[in-house]
C-alpha cells in the first residue's frame, strides 16, 4: 500500500476502540462541540474508508463491488456512533432523548452488520467458499432479528419513562426474557464472526496469522459471554467497576460489532489492491 491508503488502513482499523473514550467522556456532550467533533470524526472515517477501497463500489467489476459494499455496511455501525454518540456516555448518565437515540442508532448498526455479512456470503461463494460463511450466514440471520427486537422494546422502555414517568409494566416483567434475547443475538453474533473469520482464511482473504487471531480473540469473548450467564448484570450493582468486567463488557450491544468492523476494513483494503498499481 502506498502511504496515504497505509495511513488510512491503520486509523480505521483504531476507529472502534478510540470510539470507546470519545463516547464514554461525558465531558464532550457540549452544544456545538459534540456535533463538530462528530462530523469531523465521521468525515475521517468515510475518507479514510474511500482512500483505501480506491472507491471500489462505484467500479464495474463485480468482485471488487460486492467487497466495497460489504465493506461499507460492515464500517457503518462505527461510523454512526463517530457522528452521533460523542460524549453520549453509557445509558445511566443520558437523558431520555438521548437514550432514545441510542437504541434508534443500535438498530441500524444491527440491520447494517446483518447486511454486510449477506454480501460478504455472496463475495465468498463466488470465490469458492460456501461451508464456513453458510454457517456464519445461518447465525447472523438469527441474531440481527433478536438484536432488532431488543432494541425495540427497550426505545418502548426509555420512551414510556420519559412520556409517563415510568417503564410500562409490560416491559418491565418481561425484563428477564430481554436479557436472553440479548445473550442468544450477542453469542450468535459471535459465532457468525467466527465462521466468517475460518471462511476469509480459507480463500486467503485474511492470513493465516490474521485468521488466528480473529478466532482466538473472539473466542475469548464468547467465553466470557458464557460465563457471565444469561442475565446482563446491572452496572451499578456490580462489586467492581463494570469496565473491569469482561463479562459485562463483551455483552454491551455494540461490542460484538468490533470484530465485523475490522472485517470491514481488511474488505475495504482488498478491494483497493483489486484496482491499484501495486495490487496487480
Amino acid at each position: 500500500m502506498n502511504t496515504v491508503r497505509r495511513v488510512s488502513y491503520v486509523f480505521l482499523c483504531i476507529v472502534p476502540f478510540l470510539s470507546f473514550v470519545v463516547v464514554g467522556v461525558r465531558a464532550f456532550r457540549v452544544p456545538g462541540v459534540y456535533q463538530a467533533l462528530g462530523v469531523a470524526y465521521f468525515a475521517a472515517i468515510a475518507i479514510a474508508a474511500w482512500t483505501l477501497s480506491a472507491g471500489a463500489i462505484r467500479t464495474d467489476v463485480q468482485g471488487r463491488r460486492l467487497l466495497g459494499l460489504a465493506g461499507t455496511l460492515l464500517i457503518t455501525p462505527f461510523a454512526l456512533v463517530a457522528l452521533l454518540w460523542v460524549g453520549l456516555g453509557p445509558p445511566w448518565q443520558a437523558n431520555a432523548a438521548e437514550n432514545q437515540m441510542r437504541y434508534l442508532v443500535l438498530i441500524v448498526m444491527a440491520a447494517a452488520i446483518a447486511g454486510g455479512f449477506v454480501v460478504l456470503r455472496e463475495a465468498l461463494s463466488e470465490a469458492g467458499e460456501r461451508f464456513y460463511a453458510t454457517l456464519g450466514f445461518a447465525a447472523i440471520m438469527l441474531s440481527g432479528p433478536l438484536y432488532l427486537i431488543w432494541n425495540a422494546f427497550e426505545f418502548g422502555a426509555v420512551f414510556g419513562k420519559e412520556h409517563a414517568g415510568e417503564v410500562p409494566a409490560a416491559i418491565v416483567s418481561l425484563g428477564d426474557v430481554f436479557d436472553l434475547v440479548l445473550f442468544v443475538a450477542g453469542f450468535l453474533t459471535y459465532l457468525a464472526t467466527l465462521a466468517f473469520a475460518a471462511s476469509l482464511g480459507r480463500v486467503q482473504w485474511l492470513g493465516r496469522r490474521a485468521t488466528r487471531a480473529f478466532m482466538i480473540v473472539t473466542g475469548v469473548a464468547l467465553l466470557f459471554l458464557v460465563i457471565r450467564g444469561l442475565q446482563f448484570p446491572d452496572p451499578r450493582a456490580l462489586s467492581t467497576p463494570w469496565y473491569t468486567n469482561p463479562g459485562f463488557i463483551v455483552g454491551i450491544p455494540a461490542v460484538p460489532f468490533i470484530m465485523p468492523f475490522l472485517f470491514g476494513v481488511v474488505l475495504l483494503r482488498r478491494a483497493g489492491e483489486e484496482q491499484s498499481p501495486e495490487g496487480s
